[in-house]
């Protein structure tokens, strides 16, 4: 085998009119998706759960193969999309009917936010870090905890947010990048501090040197008693 040869590259062992077929291939597959998305009604990936992702993941793996391969049939491709879409709508019927089955297949929203606080519990039975749900409250305008009464991570991915009113905020953690927060293992002065990981509010005295008692981490900030612009 030659190493760096463009012929091999480019068609290796495929005629170049098969790229006529390639481009046929991929037109088939992708109204093929594109009639699945609108059978489901969903209109992206953000809006879907985890099992309309791994249906989608499946069609795409069919999809793939069909395309380009020479020697994959298009109709069997065909069946697969057609029993996928039978096998969504069932499985969307019978979610209709047992909880227990859709909490299986949709997951259940997750508070995130309580009362100002992440509500550390439920991101570490997750296995989530707090740097996601970080990201994602900035994107809702949010600079610190204290402003959020309650925000929930619904089966989408999605993130709801409830506001405190501008004269409910409390004292909070800011969750703005590390180059905006300053962070500290001994405190510099006597105030109230936030832990950087799971926004524990607590009162330091200057030079204290304390492991957060919620989750052991020994990194503080400062707290933030910014409110919202609205």
């Amino acid at each position: 085998m030659k190493a760096f040869d463009l012929q091999r590259m480019a068609f290796d062992k495929v005629p170049p009119e098969f790229l006529w077929e390639v481009a046929l291939r991929s037109l088939y597959t992708f109204v093929l998706v594109f009639l699945f998305l609108k059978i489901t009604g969903r209109r992206g990936v953000r809006q879907m759960s985890l099992f309309e992702v791994l249906i989608i993941l499946t069609l795409g793996s069919a999809a793939g193969d069909v395309a380009f391969y020479d020697d994959v049939p298009m109709v069997p491709v065909f069946i697969v999309f057609v029993s996928l879409a039978l096998l969504y709508r069932l499985v969307m019927w019978l979610m209709s009917k047992s909880e227990k089955l859709e909490d299986l297949f949709e997951g259940k929203p997750v508070v995130i936010v309580e009362e100002g606080r992440l509500a550390w519990e439920n991101v570490r039975a997750a296995n989530m870090t707090e740097l996601e749900f970080f990201m994602e409250l900035r994107i809702s305008s949010v600079e610190q905890l204290g402003q959020v009464r309650l925000a929930i991570m619904e089966t989408n991915g999605q993130i709801s947010v409830y506001y405190y009113a501008d004269d409910e905020v409390k004292p909070g953690l800011c969750i703005l990048p590390d180059s905006f927060v300053e962070r500290f293992t001994t405190v510099p002065e006597s105030q109230e501090y936030a832990c950087v990981r799971c926004s524990h509010v607590i009162a330091l005295q200057a030079g204290d040197h304390q492991l957060c008692p919620r989750c052991a981490n020994p990194e503080w900030s400062r707290v933030s008693r910014a409110k919202r612009i609205t």
